[in-house]
């Protein structure tokens, strides 16, 4: 998975969670920060989003990483340090190959 598909991923996830909602969506790019920039995107609706994000890549992003930021009064991150943070941290789906 590279940065830009997780940013794109991202991306189509953040447009399909205001469309559901009925919620306007301005043009995002990678220096857009969700929470600030969204209507009603607020850490309630993150989860959501994060599960979403790992099923369009096909890979799990443990639970404990806040790609929005905002935990712990940490800043809030842009899209492409959500991505940056996806591509580090998020774990791949397939089945581990075994050593023969």
């Amino acid at each position: 998975m590279t940065q830009q598909q997780a940013k794109d991923a991202l991306i189509s996830v953040l447009q399909e969670i205001q469309k559901r909602q009925g919620l306007a969506c301005p043009p995002l790019d990678g220096a857009s920060v969700p929470p600030e920039v969204l209507p009603k995107f607020e850490s309630t609706v993150w989860p959501v989003a994060i599960t979403l994000v790992g099923r369009k890549l096909g890979v799990d992003i443990p639970k404990d990483v806040h790609i929005f930021g905002g935990e712990g009064h940490t800043p809030l991150k842009s899209i492409d340090e959500s991505a940056a943070l996806i591509c580090k941290r998020a774990l791949s789906k397939q089945p581990k190959q075994q050593a023969a």
